[in-house]
């Protein structure tokens, strides 16, 4: 395990560190930023090591420690991991080795099975995801007598990443992925990687509006703000936020997708990958 600076106790007013293998951890931001305005935030996209779906376990670990050792450097008071494959492989260990608080993401399969009126859900999620004995659990946990059809999705992130939100290529992996699901007259569909909300309206264009879709963004939002507010750890003053955007990767694309995801102009800064 590295040896991770640490941290004890930050300042109310220390960043919060968020990051994900490229931009679908934007997602979680948004939500964070909307339930925790006044918050400084740090965003991480290791772009230059995405997609981690398809990515070896220990692999995924070691860049998971990389860019928490980083944030740790930065000083930040919170990490929230905002990518399905990274928390099922790297929360664990993380959290046992580093002394802030670390908010993982999972699945929404609790609350899907909640919501379905049938109990049939689909959930599309990346290889490594469904792989993982995390996923495992929670699905042996809740599943309870429902019908889950869970489908990996291979090369869904890469055209999430290179801004084809609907590109006929995304589309066609879309009809291809959702076909199972819909045979099987799911009523409730879980997006188990934090790229795909990118993709709701393609998704609804496919399988209709009348399915439930859950993705898990603002029940992280909510649990960060949980976790401070038990710590006493939010800022104290009401002023306006800073974001910062990091990237591992190419910043000419980079710049381009993240600004069309965020909603607004950005300036996404580099960050070297070792």
């Amino acid at each position: 395990m590295n040896d991770f600076p640490k941290n004890t106790q930050q300042p109310n007013d220390a960043p919060i560190g968020i990051f994900d293998s490229g931009v679908g951890g934007i997602s979680v931001l948004k939500a964070i930023h909307a339930m925790l305005p006044n918050e400084h935030l740090i965003y991480v996209a290791d772009a230059a090591y995405a997609p981690y779906g398809d990515k070896v376990p220990g692999d995924i670990l070691v860049r998971s420690k990389f860019i928490v050792d980083y944030l740790l450097h930065r000083k930040v008071k919170a990490i929230v991991i905002a990518c399905n494959t990274a928390s099922a492989i790297a929360a664990k260990e993380l959290r046992q080795a580093v002394d802030v608080p670390i908010i993982a993401i999972e699945p929404a399969i609790k609350p899907a099975i909640a919501t379905s009126g049938n109990k049939v859900i689909g959930v599309l999620a990346t290889k490594n995801t469904i792989a993982s004995a995390a996923f495992s659990r929670l699905c042996e946990k809740y599943a309870n007598g429902a019908k889950l059809i869970v489908q990996s999705c291979p090369g869904l992130v890469e055209q999430i990443e290179a801004g084809q939100f609907s590109s006929t290529t995304t589309k066609a992996l879309l009809r291809e992925y959702l076909a199972p699901i819909m045979a099987a007259k799911a009523d409730t569909l879980v997006l188990g990687c934090t790229h795909y909300p990118f993709l709701i309206k393609q998704i609804q264009e496919i399988i209709g509006t009348d399915v439930e879709i859950i993705e898990p963004s603002h029940a992280v939002a909510r649990e960060l703000a949980n976790r401070l507010n038990l710590a006493s750890a939010l800022p104290h003053c009401s002023a306006s936020s800073e974001i910062q955007f990091l990237s591992t990767g190419k910043l000419d694309l980079a710049n381009h997708v993240f600004a069309s995801l965020w909603g607004q102009p950005l300036r996404v800064e580099p960050l070297a990958s070792t």
